[in-house]
C-alpha cells in the first residue's frame, strides 16, 4: 500500500457494482460476472465461514458445470489474486475479511434505517432526517441487477422492505419539520403508495402531506382512491386512523 494511504474498503452492491480498497477501484479486475457474484456473496457473509458447497449453489444453482470443484477452485484463485490472501482466506471454507473501516452499502442501509426509526420513535425529527435519506439512497437502487439467483432475490425483497420503511420515516419526518420539507413529505408518501399500495400508512401520510400544503381536496381524493381500492380488492374499509383523518379533513 502506498505510504500515507489508510487501509479501508468500500463496496457497492446496489446499482453499479463497485469495490474500492484504500482508494483504489478493483471491481474491474475481478474475474468476470462469476467473480463479482462470488465476492458479493462473501461480502454479505463476511467474517463468517462459507462452505464450498454453499458457494457452488450460490454461483451456479441447478446449472452447475461438469467439474464444479475445478471451476470453483479457478474462480477462488483468480479472485484471491485480485483482493489478496489476507482478505480472501481459507480453503475448505472461505472467509472474506474486508480492510477496515469497511463501508458496505447494504449494511449502511440497514444501520441507517435502524437509526431513523429509533429517532422517529422518540420524535427526534432533526436526527431522523439524514439517516432516512441515507437508507433510501441505497434501497432505491437495484441489488445486483446482473443476477436472478434466489439469494439475490431474497436480498431484493429485504431491501424493498427497507425502502418502504425508510420512505415512511422520511415522510413522517418531513411532515413534522414542515415548511420547506413538506414537498419532500408528499414525494416520499406518493412513492410509498406506489411501492406498497396496501400499506395504509403511506396513504395516510399522503393525505396529511397534501392537507399540510393546503391541498385539502387532493387529500380527500387520496382517501377516496384508497377506499375504492380496499373495497374492490379486499372487501375492506380503511383503518380507523385513516377514517379519522378523513373526518378531520371534512371538518
Amino acid at each position: 500500500m502506498p505510504e500515507g494511504v489508510e487501509e479501508s474498503s468500500r463496496v457497492q452492491l446496489c446499482g453499479a457494482f463497485a469495490v474500492e480498497f484504500s482508494g483504489r477501484r478493483i471491481d474491474h479486475t475481478l474475474p468476470g460476472r462469476q467473480g463479482r457474484l462470488l465476492f458479493a456473496y462473501l461480502v454479505l457473509s463476511r467474517l463468517r465461514p462459507v462452505s464450498r458447497s454453499t458457494l457452488v449453489d450460490a454461483l451456479w444453482g441447478d446449472d452447475q458445470p461438469a467439474d464444479t470443484g475445478g471451476a470453483l477452485n479457478a474462480l477462488i484463485s483468480k479472485t484471491r489474486a485480485v483482493v489478496g490472501g489476507q482478505v480472501l482466506r481459507g480453503r475448505s471454507e472461505l472467509i472474506l475479511a474486508l480492510p477496515e473501516p469497511a463501508h458496505v452499502d447494504v449494511e449502511v442501509a440497514l444501520a441507517m434505517l435502524h437509526a431513523a426509526e429509533s429517532a422517529v420513535a422518540v420524535g427526534a425529527w432533526q436526527r431522523a432526517w439524514s439517516p432516512a435519506r441515507s437508507a433510501l439512497s441505497v434501497a432505491q437502487r437495484t441489488f445486483l441487477p446482473e443476477t436472478e439467483a434466489p439469494w439475490a432475490e431474497a436480498w431484493r425483497r429485504r431491501l424493498t422492505d427497507v425502502r418502504s420503511r425508510a420512505l415512511e420515516c422520511y415522510a413522517k419526518t418531513c411532515l413534522e419539520l414542515g415548511s420547506t420539507e413538506l414537498p419532500g413529505a408528499e414525494r416520499a408518501a406518493r412513492e410509498l403508495v406506489d411501492l406498497a399500495p396496501f400499506r395504509e400508512s403511506g396513504h395516510l401520510l399522503l393525505m396529511r402531506a397534501l392537507a399540510a400544503s393546503g391541498n385539502a381536496a387532493e387529500a380527500l381524493a387520496a382517501y377516496e382512491r384508497l377506499r375504492v381500492m380496499l373495497r374492490d380488492e379486499l372487501g375492506a374499509d380503511p383503518s380507523e386512523a385513516v377514517q379519522e383523518a378523513y373526518i378531520q379533513l371534512l371538518g
